[in-house]
C-alpha cells in the first residue's frame, strides 16, 4: 500500500516521527507522500525524505489556507525544490471556501500560478477542495491538456462532483473521511462509482482517524498505519477485494507520481 497523503511534518509527530515511519512499514505500507503546504513546510517534506529515500517522497506547495502569507518569490522557491527528484507533485493546492483562513481572491492567484507551475516542470498537482468546487473546477480546466496528473485529495464530494472529477481524468484520493457514517455520507455513496483505475488511499494523517478502529486507539492522532482501515471500508462499500484496492491504488500512484518499485 502507498499512503499518497501524510502531513508528516507536522508537530504531532514531532515525539515520535522515526516510530511512525516504522510502524508504517510494519503495516505493510511500502511508501509515503510527505505533503507539503507552504514553501517551509515543503523544505521539511523534503528534508525528511533524505532519511528515508524509496519510502518517502514529498510534494512541494501552498495550501490556499497560506495563500495570504505567501512571499513574492514563493514560485521560484517551490521551482527550485521541484528540481530534487523526491519531489513527486505540485501541492497541495487549491480553494478551501469552508474557513477562509485566506481570501478568496488570493486563494484563487496562488492556486492559478502553482497550476502554471505544474505545467511548466511538467508534475502532477496534488490538489486540495473544500466548499468550492465549481470555481475550482473552473480554474482547474484550462490546465487539463498541460499537466500529466490531477489528483483530488482527500475527496469528501457527491456523486455528481466525482462524475464531473473523472470526466477530466481525475485520480481520486480516498481517506478516513470514508469510514465516517455521520459526516461521510455523500462519499460512502460515491465511491460505489469509482473505478479502480482512479482510485487512491491515503490516511491524511495526523487527521481523519477512520472510526472504524477497534478497539479505539487511545490518540486521536491518525497515522500511516491505519490506511487499511480505509481499505476495509471502501471494499464493504464498493465491492472490490481488498486485495483489488491495493494493487488498484498502488499501481496507480507509482504511475501518476513516478515512484519507484
Amino acid at each position: 500500500m502507498i499512503d499518497i497523503g501524510v502531513n508528516l511534518t507536522s508537530s504531532r509527530f514531532d515525539k515520535d516521527r522515526a516510530d511512525v515511519i516504522s510502524r508504517a512499514k510494519a503495516a505493510n505500507i511500502s511508501g509515503l507522500l510527505v505533503t507539503g503546504t507552504n514553501v517551509k513546510e515543503s523544505k521539511h517534506a523534503l528534508a525528511l525524505c533524505q532519511h528515508d529515500p524509496y519510502f518517502l517522497y514529498a510534494t512541494a506547495g501552498v495550501h490556499p489556507h497560506d495563500a495570504d502569507h505567501v512571499e513574492h518569490d514563493y514560485i521560484e522557491q517551490l521551482r527550485r525544490l521541484t528540481l530534487d527528484s523526491n519531489v513527486k507533485a505540485i501541492g497541495e493546492c487549491g480553494l478551501d471556501y469552508n474557513r477562509n483562513f485566506s481570501t478568496p481572491d488570493n486563494q484563487k492567484q496562488v492556486f492559478s500560478e502553482q497550476l502554471a507551475l505544474a505545467a511548466e516542470v511538467q508534475l502532477p498537482v496534488f490538489l486540495h477542495q473544500r466548499d468550492a468546487f465549481e470555481p475550482w473546477l473552473e480554474i482547474i480546466l484550462p490546465y487539463v491538456d498541460q499537466i500529466p496528473n490531477f489528483v483530488s485529495h482527500c475527496f469528501t464530494g457527491s456523486k455528481s462532483e466525482l462524475d464531473k472529477c473523472l470526466e477530466h481524468d481525475m485520480y481520486i484520493g480516498v481517506t478516513g473521511w470514508v469510514c465516517d457514517v455521520k459526516r461521510g455520507g455523500d462519499l460512502r455513496e460515491a465511491v460505489k462509482h469509482l473505478p479502480l483505475e482512479r482510485l487512491m488511499i491515503e490516511t491524511d494523517a495526523p487527521y481523519l482517524t477512520p472510526k472504524t478502529i477497534r478497539p479505539r486507539p487511545k490518540s486521536s492522532r491518525n497515522e500511516p498505519a491505519y490506511l487499511s482501515y480505509v481499505v476495509q471500508e471502501l471494499s464493504v462499500l464498493t465491492g472490490y477485494s481488498t486485495q483489488s484496492i491495493v494493487q488498484y491504488s498502488e499501481q496507480n500512484s507509482r504511475r501518476v507520481f513516478g515512484l519507484e518499485q
